[in-house]
């Protein structure tokens, strides 16, 4: 059973750092990629940050050079972190995972085929 395993979401003042990790189990296709994808409370789900096989990463611009997608420790794995955090950065945060196929404007373009759980962010004044 594949799974995927949000981490490190929390409360934080605005102007803080947070750390999402995410791991996944349960598929061992080499060619599954990972991104991470946002939906704030009355608005549709959004792509942040994805990267591809080849290590290319994009982001959505409203999180240019305030978050940072990379590979985690292990296979299968994807840290966000996240920085500057803003008001409008409070959201859930879904990891996701797809066949590789490139990334645009922080997002996977291929279907997602995994979804996680979600991990809440709250940011605060």
């Amino acid at each position: 059973q594949v799974q995927l395993a949000e981490s490190g979401g929390g409360s934080v003042e605005v102007g803080g750092s947070l750390r999402l990790s995410c791991n996944a189990s349960g598929y061992t296709y080499k060619h599954y990629c990972m991104g991470w994808f946002r939906q704030r409370p009355g608005n549709e789900r959004e792509g942040v940050a994805a990267r591809d096989s080849d290590g290319t990463t994009s982001y959505a611009d409203s999180v240019k050079d305030r978050f940072t997608i990379s590979k985690g420790p292990a296979d299968n794995s994807v840290i966000l972190q996240m920085d500057s955090l803003r008001i409008d950065d409070s959201a859930t945060y879904y990891c996701a995972a797809s066949l590789c196929a490139g990334v645009r404007d922080g997002a996977l373009l291929s279907s997602i085929t995994y979804w996680g759980q979600g991990t809440q962010v709250t940011v605060s004044l």
